[in-house]
């Protein structure tokens, strides 16, 4: 095994935490924007506990990265992980998810915690 390859009981962990739709889709989000859990409560309408239950498991994996700006949490991918090339590879084959952070900025709710 390559020092860029993943073992299977990495890739299997890896492919279990994104098999959640809700998961897959915030990785996916998260793929060219970062965003905060508000706009994902908006975005799958549901608690916000649960959102961050989603991201907590996500960053415990190292697959997503937080960081405060002022009282607010924003997500981004974390593309110094070794896994990120074959999470990358795993979103390429996934259509765009855009079309929900437009929905809500049109409905004026994108930036509602900032």
């Amino acid at each position: 095994m390559n020092q860029h390859q993943l073992s299977i009981e990495q890739a299997a962990s890896i492919l279990k935490l994104l098999a959640d739709k809700t998961r897959l889709t915030i990785v996916k989000l998260l793929e060219h924007q970062d965003c905060c859990v508000c706009e994902f409560v908006e975005v799958f309408q549901v608690s916000q506990p649960s959102i961050s239950q989603h991201l907590r498991k996500l960053r415990d994996a190292g697959i997503v990265k937080e960081e405060r700006r002022g009282q607010w949490i924003f997500y981004s991918m974390n593309t110094d992980n070794r896994v990120f090339p074959f999470i990358k590879h795993v979103l390429s084959q996934l259509p765009n998810q855009e079309e929900k952070l437009i929905a809500l900025e049109k409905s004026g709710k994108r930036i509602s915690c900032c």
